[in-house]
């Protein structure tokens, strides 16, 4: 096409889908005419500069005034040989309205670039922005403030990490930066992080629009109400009973599925310039597969979330928010949150279960003999049985197994305040129907719960979801204590109270694995104390299927291999048969497989951004000429530009299209006379022929065509006609084929199990907490018991003074009890190395609180974080690295902070990182801390 062409059939169209009519010169003008004055003629050779340049496109805002430029060149050039020209006419055209800059745009019809010169460099965009989208980036660019002056609001987000975090995103933009990749252990709050990042971004007129993306509705819903409850007087979407995308928001949380459906639909589309900023939660393997569609549509400031270790990120989710392998924008790990000074998460402990069935299968050397004899009087056959434990849940069912799994949880679970219920817990199973079975037990083993104590919850159950819900009910009612569920909590759900997980199934992916155990690292925050939860130093993981051994073996798990979808599998079988017929000179079958190969092309998206990108190739194979003459260059063209696209395509027949594949198998393997593969695929290909249920009108209407294709004179005679023939008549039908093995289902006994493993197993940082914790209620039962008896603490109790030879004589007799008790013991237990006995004391009885060294450390470095809230964050990193110095070493000297550790930071230490005045201040802050 020539320009012109181009202009009138694609950049005429594109700019009509972002609402500007060429046709209306109040907003667009075209061969807009940029007047030159003398002084840039005297610049430039006059063979360039002419009296008048003619912009191609201005488009005007609602004043009059040029907004933005759009430079076009023909389809067939690269759109860039517009670039320079597009930034020529937006400063021209500043200087001769003497108003603002325009934004630049260039094209050749098929790409879309735009650059906000003087802001940021050009990017390939998918469309043009509205009026609206336009003025907004204008006011933007005119009021934004700098990032490094911008208080954050410690209030949502107040720990040092998450400043850290937030600070790490500030400095980026400010650098120009648009995408970013914040690792942060689960339930060390990333939404909090999140919502204090986009309220600050928002305030310092960075942002008018955030998208924030989630992969469930149970985590938009969750998110939805931390956005109101810290962000309350921000308009958000979806309001509740909403369904069509509003635009008069602020906030937006949706799920992929749900936004992926938004951009693809013509009647509900979205500009791709409507968000200033999107936050992508658990960024994983499906965001650079199928929904990596929604940021490559809005292709905005992007930042991603995830709670995965950073060393086993997929490369791929590095590459797509532009960080190194291994290097994200942030990261704070599971460690550094438990072994922080308080601990930010809870540590756990791992019970393994392991019954004799798990370990040796079900057969006849290991059914009791009593469950045998039961099997015979059914008119079952013992022999017959021969299951792996590794089949259980699959191929075979054994409720006893389960059973046994429910009662070991009911005696090992960390129970309640009152000692007999179980906390919070989620069981973790392999399907739905693990989970309904696990449930029937719970209700036959404890029927006195009326049914109340185990709920499945999985999110296909719309009872599940909304307020009042069974989700709602398990995070804010005492019943039910047990979530039984299959894959919906296993990421994102946030409940401080779980205490139990239980592994009832294998799994086998290490990302999946940390964030389900993700589930219980939360502290408990004394404003949210439930009754029953009120304490929570610790949880329990049961672990029933050698998860953790799995992972000791396998540390990344197993490599799950991506599975070629069907159209696109569909579409390289017949391209590979379209070239053995090129090479055959077989010209009906070059026909016939080139018909078929367009109107599968015609099955694609159109809306869909990965199609519009593409926009070029699909235009070439759609033109009737690409396939007249079709050669191997051609089909190269397909190979590289065509088949990939196949991906994208949906809400079609799959069956019926898996059915076609199946045909065209074997077809090409008779084609191309690889005899032994031919039998092959035939034979298979005939018994799914034999599974179509001539029972149904619809399939019997073929009868005849059924039952040939079932003799071998069929096959014996078979020419290219047959095999499309089968095509058209069968394949529609294949969906009405019943899966055999799922009428059948796996085997279903219920034979007593038993134990084969039950052993607590070490695993995360090793610490002394359990015994520490042992030595203080020792202590404190002790000096409780000598309360009635021993004077001196009776003085204490009551108020009263008492000399330092009392005191002595206090430490000496509590000294010759056991446990023995020393001020060295006391300092240890109680983490203090500088209180005195008589303070201790006092501390066990209630008198006064004594603080921790760490915990003073910690609030006075929280303290002073919070008064100096426009910190960078290499500033705020030096602070973490000097509390934990000081907690470590106890003291610190003035020479220390030139020194190593600090150097790590900059070469000069401290003086490399602040001002002398914050270093004084920072001095100040020491010495009060030490002085303490």
């Amino acid at each position: 096409m020539n320009e012109s062409t181009t202009r009138k059939k694609l950049i005429d169209v594109h700019l009509k889908e972002a609402g500007w009519d060429v046709n209306d010169l109040s907003q667009v003008v075209e061969e807009y005419t940029v007047n030159l004055n003398s002084e840039n003629q005297a610049k430039e050779p006059t063979a360039k500069y002419l009296n008048n340049q003619f912009s191609d496109y201005v488009l005007l805002g609602k004043n009059g005034k040029p907004l933005a430029v759009v430079e076009a060149k023909k389809s067939s050039k690269d759109a860039n040989t517009g670039r320079e020209q597009a930034k020529q006419y937006c400063y021209n055209i500043q200087k001769q309205t003497k108003d603002i800059l325009p934004f630049c745009f260039y094209t050749n019809g098929h790409d879309i670039f735009f650059w906000d010169l003087e802001n940021a460099p050009p990017r390939k965009v998918v469309g043009y922005p509205t009026r609206e989208d336009l003025e907004r980036y204008q006011y933007i660019r005119e009021a934004k403030k700098p990032l490094t002056s911008e208080l954050i609001n410690t209030k949502v987000a107040g720990r040092d990490y998450q400043i850290r975090a937030i600070r790490s995103v500030m400095d980026g933009l400010e650098q120009k930066r648009r995408t970013f990749l914040i690792v942060m252990a689960t339930g060390t709050g990333k939404t909090r992080t999140t919502i204090a990042l986009v309220e600050a971004l928002m305030r310092a007129g960075w942002a008018e629009k955030a998208l924030f993306l989630v992969d469930r509705i149970a985590l938009r819903d969750q998110a939805l109400e931390a956005f109101k409850e810290h962000l309350p007087n921000e308009p958000r979407w979806p309001k509740q009973g909403e369904k069509s995308i509003a635009k008069d928001r602020r906030i937006y949380i949706s799920t992929y599925p749900t936004m992926l459906n938004i951009v693809r639909e013509e009647k509900e589309s979205l500009s791709p310039h409507f968000f200033d900023l999107i936050v992508v939660d658990e960024s994983h393997r499906s965001i650079y597969n199928t929904y990596k569609e929604v940021l490559d549509y809005f292709n905005t400031i992007t930042i991603g979330l995830t709670a995965t270790p950073t060393d086993v990120i997929d490369h791929n989710t590095f590459k797509i928010f532009n960080c190194e392998d291994g290097l994200p924008s942030f990261a704070y790990t599971y460690e550094e949150a438990v072994n922080n000074i308080p601990p930010y998460l809870c540590n756990f402990q791992v019970m393994k279960i392991k019954t004799k069935f798990q370990t040796d299968g079900i057969s006849k050397r290991t059914v009791s003999l009593e469950d045998q004899k039961k099997l015979i009087l059914e008119g079952k056959e013992i022999a017959e049985i021969n299951f792996e434990g590794v089949e259980l849940e699959k191929k075979v069912i054994n409720k006893g197994t389960n059973t046994l799994i429910v009662k070991e949880f009911m005696e090992e679970s960390i129970k309640d305040i009152n000692g007999v219920l179980p906390g919070k817990t989620i069981f973790f199973c392999a399907n739905i129907a693990h989970a309904r079975r696990i449930e029937e037990i719970f209700d036959q083993l404890y029927p006195q719960y009326n049914g109340e104590l185990a709920k499945v919850m999985v999110s296909e159950d719309s009872r599940v979801h909304g307020k009042g819900g069974l989700l709602d009910q398990f995070k804010n009612k005492d019943f039910p204590r047990v979530a039984i569920s299959v894959d919906m909590l296993d990421t994102g759900i946030d409940i401080r109270e779980l205490v139990n997980l239980v592994f009832a199934k294998p799994v086998y992916s290490y990302t999946k694995f940390w964030q389900m155990i993700g589930r219980g690292t939360r502290l408990l925050e004394p404003t949210q104390m439930k009754s029953w939860c009120t304490e929570k130093d610790v949880f329990l993981i049961l672990d029933c299927w050698d998860n953790f051994e799995y992972f000791k073996l396998k540390p990344k798990g197993k490599e799950l291999k991506q599975a070629i979808p069907i159209p696109v599998k569909l579409f390289g079988l017949r391209l590979e048969k379209l070239e053995f017929a090129l090479e055959a000179s077989i010209q009906n079958t070059i026909e016939e497989e080139c018909e078929r190969l367009q109107k599968q092309i015609i099955l694609l998206p159109a809306n869909s951004i990965v199609i519009k990108e593409n926009s070029k190739a699909i235009a070439k194979v759609n033109n009737p000429d690409f396939w007249e003459n079709i050669n191997s260059e051609k089909i190269d063209f397909l190979k590289s530009e065509i088949l990939p696209l196949m991906r994208t395509i949906s809400g079609v027949d799959y069956k019926a299209m898996r059915f076609e594949k199946d045909i065209l198998e074997v077809s090409l393997a008779k084609m191309q006379n690889e005899a032994e593969k031919y039998d092959m695929l035939k034979d298979a290909l005939i018994e799914r022929i034999s599974d179509l249920p001539l029972s149904l009108n619809i399939v019997a209407k073929q009868q005849e065509l059924i039952k040939d294709a079932q003799r071998n004179h069929f096959w014996n005679n078979i020419k290219e006609d047959n095999f499309n023939n089968l095509i058209d008549k069968l394949s529609p039908l294949a969906r009405y084929i019943d899966s055999r093995d799922a009428n059948l289902g796996p085997s279903k006994f219920n034979f007593e199990d038993e134990l084969a493993t039950k052993e607590m197993v070490e695993f995360g940082p090793e610490n002394e907490a359990v015994s520490i914790t042992r030595y203080r209620e020792m202590v404190e039962e002790k000096i409780k018991e000598l309360m009635a008896s021993n004077p001196i603490l009776q003085k204490i109790l009551d108020g009263n003074l008492i000399t330092e030879e009392e005191v002595e004589e206090l430490a000496n007799e509590l000294h010759e009890e056991n446990p023995h008790i020393t001020i060295g013991l006391l300092r240890r237990v109680y983490q203090n190395k500088k209180a005195k006995f008589l303070q201790f004391i006092k501390h066990i009885l209630g008198l006064e609180v004594l603080e921790t060294f760490t915990d003073s450390v910690a609030n006075a470095f929280d303290d002073f974080i919070t008064e100096h809230n426009d910190l960078s964050s290499r500033q705020l990193q030096f602070l973490d690295i000097l509390k934990k110095y000081i907690l470590e070493k106890g003291n610190l000297e003035k020479k220390n902070l030139i020194e190593s550790p600090f150097t790590m930071i900059h070469p000069e230490g401290i003086r490399g990182v602040f001002s002398p005045k914050e270093i004084n201040e920072i001095l100040q802050l020491t010495a009060k801390i030490l002085a303490a």
